[in-house]
């Protein structure tokens, strides 16, 4: 009759099934086998992926899941008695057998979660209609009370259970993994079975697809449990039976009760559950009182917020009706309600949403409503790229919130909706491929430094495979074909590679329902948030409302700076900024983006230099162009933009949709105007189209060329011929479009970011000390940002003030034209400790002394350790103390103070007794300090180092900042940045690249290599970053006797290495002292080796944008490049600034490298790549070195 596999493990029993869900179903089919079932442990995370995966191969999905069965009551939680749970397997029957399922294993997260998600049989006897229960391995109940030696208990479970499920819905499970204790249970259920009648089921309790990925499944289990291969005690499988195995071979283990395996496919046959794909389950608004009407609330809210918005305007007025028919005819009148509410809530309570998000911004409703702050008419954006009548599919509005309140807006919508109606969304943390070798590694006890070379060897990429990765390195495939353990780490590592390692909860998704959730999906607990167990993309493909709540850090520093503004002007609001302040892009156009949205690298700040954005609709397209694809068009946006003379346009219907991007296609927008004004198709069609075009879809691409340039009467497109297109330029204008429709972005979301970098830009020109105490308070936690952002702060003239425990708050606050460093920012200080000495100041007063500061703070968090590091933060400096007498007293007056308290509190002692009341007089000397030497300047900030994470009254590097510009030393934050920047084109150091950097070590640690010669390690730092440098011998055995100093100021040349997910290293060839023998003993310039040697000769290409070939800097350059004496480019760039006819948007550099291309003013040239000075050699090296 055949056979079907009912106890199934896939990867989603986390770090224990090994089954990856398409090879498991594709060896059921290569098995012969007709139906299968997924039956994971405690969870259903992997059911709608199972189901998809079998339909595709032709077999028949049977969901079910393993539960986890409580000894007593769900609730109970008694260690030691309460975790001794049991397993019981479920299978859907039906539909109803869907939804119980999906409250029991709900319920089991939410209520009955102690080690694991757990049931009880209250709870089962409840939900058991259409299910087919199995009564598990041999950690189920029955087979527990068999091995235990209770029959009886057994049976009378057993008996229960049939009558639960009713007759031919529960069966006895047996199985045969050669296991003694198996044959025991398999005896007893044969016994039961005879004597009540109950059917029986073979299973095979399958946890890996083949008998040799057994140890593959060892492996995650030892992972799972943080155990080695050779731990004698740790949890293990007891062979390697636990495999998917054919039915000759079930039958064969089985070969006595042949019945029990022939009731797997009877079992199989009535699990007739389906999912249903594409029918939307979306909730009802809650209308406020005295409203009836979804549609007709809609409608007023609507008209409401039109003349609010619009005023008198009966065209756009007539858009808005268009889109409010749209929107009732697809259903969903009732989202655009939820969403307004909920954004409206925000808004009432002050809470920072983003103007927009997404294709939302288009749409007029959205717009009156106040769900978005973009006009879609003002900037040409379009309803159909939200919502296409010609393709029916689910809004999606994703909102920013500021970052600090999104959670506000998340409990409103529970409060509103219900809490079983409302849920956040789970997502899977799998392991890559860095991540599965050092998991292997640890777990088959490799030594450390075994295990981070083969991942070190893997070649950085976020989705980088192993596979890849034995392609591309050369190091790794010798280790893998070289060393025995080491090609069994690689293997194991690609076997478990991808597979899901953790739950957690999704960033921002959260789903919304009319029925309580578990009504549709199955609910999981992550960090006390309910989460459904689908990922997001199957949520919507079940039709589930989901929404992004995002968090958006710069909404918070916008509210935060604005709150700071409003001290001194009470009704500022960002929100009603002027959107054409000029001091605004001036600022922008000379490149002080530091600390603005989306403006911040390097590569995009040379482009807003080149393009000198003068609107909101410049800054838009700066966005847009600025990511991989549409970067390549970036130089002839800026040559249009400068020189509008240039433009052309193939037919002058283009005119009016290009002019705005000089000429250029920029926006998926302008892709379907063109199809609409040029071809005549509706929107809807042309967006049908511009998705198809993203997508390369070749057959849609070739039939769409004939219907715009001849039309397709079928559809009523007219065509461009028809339009006075003539064929040759419509077919000319196709080719264009498809050349630039898979990288057009989209407007919408471009306008609506472009708003919020022009605000973060505003509020930095105009009201900077309020914008940059903001901006650093939001980035405490990231000491590169701070030390980035304190920089900028010196270039706007702003200065830090350090800690003080009267002038600061928890927050940076600006004070008389500079910052205040807050107290929250201080190390080892936590945030109730600061609440309550703000609050003690504000009641008492500022604080007058070092011990009344600790009588008023005693029994307020207040101990050793946070004194210490006020102490050491320099908070008392301004009260005179010297902070080495305070850190010798600090135990004294704390343990004053604290007697003291005590005293008061047990009447022995008033602080302010006097001897007319019978007390004794009050302590009232002045507390006395040891007369000590303070510590050196050094030590000081080194303290400040410790505690705040940056140097606040000085920096060891002060005194040697000539000699580090006298060497051209590359400032550490630079080469940091450089390799964080997200945009290849802001690389402008690279791995390999060979640089001088000069700093203080503040750490140095030496060790042998595998050579048995000696190398160190050492952490240098400037005022701009640390890097680690390496140093190896023999220039280790140089530079001993220096590095034995104390924090020693060193030179280091060397070669910067990038092997790792890590920051970069310095490899070092020469380490010296920093100072001037120092100086003159470094090799000026560093020894280069020649370069590698490939097939083919690199590509390189310089250009230069200047007038016209006569520009006399055209032949000063040549005479740069081809002089063979030492040459000074200061001339050059006198030259060029003294050049009337060359406007400064014409003196502009491009170079094409390996990361792209890279747009910067001419007059940076001698700053970003030529020093004074410099050899002719060097500047060909170097503009090598860019281009390779």
């Amino acid at each position: 009759m055949g056979f079907a596999h009912l106890h199934v493990h896939s990867e989603y029993s986390l770090l224990d099934g090994a089954c990856r869900i398409g090879p498991l179903v594709e060896r059921a089919k290569e098995l012969g086998q007709t139906a299968l079932a997924i039956t994971d442990h405690g969870v259903m995370y992997g059911a709608v992926a199972f189901y998809k995966a079998a339909v595709a191969a032709g077999i028949r999905p049977i969901i079910g899941c393993e539960v986890y069965v409580a000894p007593r009551g769900m609730t109970d939680r008694v260690h030691g008695v309460d975790d001794a749970y049991t397993h019981l397997v479920l299978l859907c029957r039906d539909e109803t057998g869907y939804h119980n399922l999906c409250y029991l294993v709900s319920a089991a997260f939410e209520r009955g979660f102690y080690g694991k998600p757990r049931i009880d049989w209250p709870l089962l006897r409840a939900h058991a209609e259409g299910l087919i229960c199995l009564s598990g391995c041999v950690a189920g109940d029955i087979p527990r009370a068999i091995l235990r030696g209770d029959y009886e208990a057994a049976k009378a479970r057993a008996v229960e259970l049939q009558a639960l499920f009713g007759e031919g819905n529960f069966y006895l499970e047996l199985q045969n993994h050669r296991m003694t204790d198996e044959a025991r249970v398999r005896a007893a259920l044969l016994r039961i079975h005879r004597e009540t009648g109950i059917p029986l089921a073979a299973t095979n309790d399958v946890h890996y697809i083949k008998k040799q990925d057994a140890y593959d499944q060892d492996v995650l289990l030892c992972i799972q449990t943080g155990q080695t291969l050779d731990s004698p005690e740790r949890l293990r499988f007891p062979n390697d039976e636990f495999y998917l195995k054919s039915e000759a071979e079930m039958r064969a283990l089985f070969d006595e009760y042949p019945d029990a395996v022939e009731n797997t496919q009877r079992i199989a046959d009535r699990c007739r559950f389906d999912f249903t794909f594409g029918h939307y389950h979306l909730p009802r608004f809650l209308l406020p009182e005295g409203e009836t009407d979804s549609d007709a609330y809609l409608t007023k809210l609507c008209e409401r917020g039109f003349t609010r918005r619009y005023g008198d305007r009966p065209e756009v007025h007539g858009r808005m009706e268009y889109e409010l028919d749209m929107i009732r005819r697809m259903g969903f009148v009732d989202y655009f309600l939820i969403v307004s509410d909920f954004i409206g809530y925000a808004k009432g309570q002050r809470i920072p949403v983003g103007p927009g998000r997404g294709s939302a911004a288009g749409s007029v409703v959205s717009y009156c409503l106040g769900i978005t702050d973009v006009d879609p008419v003002q900037y040409n954006l379009y309803f159909e790229r939200f919502l296409n009548p010609e393709r029916v599919s689910m809004p999606d509005i994703d909102v920013d919130f500021c970052v600090q309140r999104r959670g506000e807006v998340i409990d409103y919508v529970i409060r509103k909706y219900g809490a079983d109606h409302v849920a956040q969304i789970v997502t899977f943390g799998t392991m890559a491929a860095r991540a599965a070798v050092r998991d292997v590694g640890r777990v088959m006890n490799l030594t450390y430094a075994e295990t981070d070379a083969v991942a070190k060897a893997i070649p950085g990429g976020i989705n980088t495979t192993l596979d890849e990765a034995l392609q591309q390195s050369k190091p790794l495939r010798a280790m893998y074909d070289g060393d025995e353990r080491l090609h069994r780490l690689i293997d194991t590592a690609r076997a478990i590679e991808g597979m899901p390692r953790h739950a957690s909860t999704h960033a921002a998704g959260v789903v919304i329902t009319e029925q309580p959730v578990y009504a549709y999906v199955p609910l999981a607990s992550n960090d006390g948030a309910l989460v459904c167990q689908y990922q997001m993309t199957t949520l919507e493909e079940l039709g589930l409302l989901k929404m992004d709540f995002l968090g958006l850090r710069n909404l918070t520093v916008l509210e935060d700076a604005a709150r700071r503004v409003r001290r001194r002007v009470p009704d500022f609001q960002v929100e009603r900024i002027p959107l054409d302040d000029k001091k605004t892009f001036d600022m922008l156009a000379a490149g002080r983006t530091v600390g603005v949205f989306q403006l911040e690298s390097a590569g995009i700040t040379a482009v807003c230099m080149g393009l000198r954005p003068r609107s909101i609709e410049d800054i838009t397209a700066v966005i847009a162009l600025y990511r991989p694809g549409p970067m390549e068009s970036i130089p002839r946006f800026l040559a249009c933009s400068a020189h509008p003379e240039r433009i052309t346009y193939q037919h002058p219907l283009l005119e009016p949709i290009l002019a705005v991007t000089y000429g250029c296609i920029v926006y998926q927008e302008q892709v379907i105007e063109i199809f609409r004004q040029l071809a005549g198709f509706s929107l809807g069609q042309a967006d049908m189209i511009r998705r198809a075009m993203s997508k390369k879809k070749e057959a849609v691409i070739t039939a769409e060329r004939a219907a715009f340039v001849h039309g397709d009467p079928e559809r009523n497109i007219p065509g461009a011929v028809a339009r006075g297109v003539p064929e040759q330029t419509a077919n000319a204008i196709y080719d264009e479009i498809l050349a630039f429709a898979s990288y057009a972005f989209n407007k919408a979301h471009a306008v609506s970011y472009a708003i919020v970098s022009y605000r973060t830009a505003y509020m930095k020109r105009n009201y900077p000390h309020e914008y940059m105490a903001a901006l650093l308070t939001s980035v405490l936690d990231n000491t590169p940002k701070v030390t980035e952002y304190i920089a900028e702060c010196r270039e706007l003239g702003i200065r830090l003030l350090p800690p003080d425990i009267n002038a600061s708050d928890a927050d940076f606050t600006v004070e008389n034209g500079d910052l205040r460093f807050g107290l929250v920012a201080i190390k080892g200080v936590g945030r109730g400790l600061i609440q309550a000495l703000m609050r003690e100041r504000e009641i008492g007063g500022p604080f007058t002394a070092f011990d009344e500061f600790c009588r008023r703070m005693n029994g307020h968090d207040l101990n050793r350790r946070a004194a210490e590091s006020l102490i050491r933060a320099g908070c008392f400096d301004r009260m005179g103390y010297k902070r080495k007498a305070l850190m010798q007293s600090v135990d004294r007056v704390l343990g004053g103070a604290a007697s003291e308290s005590r005293m008061n509190l047990t009447g022995q002692m008033n602080l302010f007794s006097t001897p007319d009341d019978g007390g004794e007089p009050a302590d009232t000397t002045q507390l006395v300090l040891p007369d000590v030497e303070e510590f050196t300047r050094a030590e000081l900030m080194a303290m400040e180092r410790e505690t705040t994470g940056l140097y606040l009254t000085g920096h060891p590097m002060d005194a040697y900042r000539a000699l580090a510009q006298q060497a051209k030393a590359a400032p550490m934050g630079d080469i940091l940045a450089s390799f964080h920047a997200p945009d290849a084109a802001s690389h402008r150091y690279r791995d390999g690249q060979r640089v001088v950097i000069a700093g203080i070590c503040t750490a140095s640690r030496e060790r042998a290599t595998r050579k048995n010669t000696r190398m160190a390690y050492l952490q240098l730092e400037d005022d701009s970053g640390s890097m680690e440098v390496i140093v190896f011998s023999p220039a280790l055995d140089a530079c001993r006797d220096l590095l034995a100093q104390e924090t020693p100021a060193l030179f280091v040349s060397g070669r910067i290495s990038t092997r790792d997910e890590s920051d970069p290293q310095l490899v070092a060839d020469q380490v010296l002292p920093l100072s001037e023998q120092g100086l003159a003993t470094l090799r000026t310039p560093p020894r280069r080796d020649p370069p590698p040697r490939s097939a083919a000769p690199p590509r390189h290409r310089l250009w230069v944008r200047l007038p016209d070939k006569e520009h006399p800097a055209v032949r000063r350059i040549e005479l740069i490049l081809q002089s063979k004496d030492r040459v000074s480019l200061e001339a050059l760039a006198a030259e060029l600034q003294g050049q009337k006819q060359a406007a400064a948007a014409e003196r502009m550099l491009i170079l094409e490298t390996k990361y792209g291309l890279k747009t910067y003013p001419l007059d940076e040239l001698l700053h970003l790549y030529l020093a004074e000075g410099a050899q002719r050699t060097d500047i060909l090296e170097h503009l090598k070195e860019e281009t390779l």
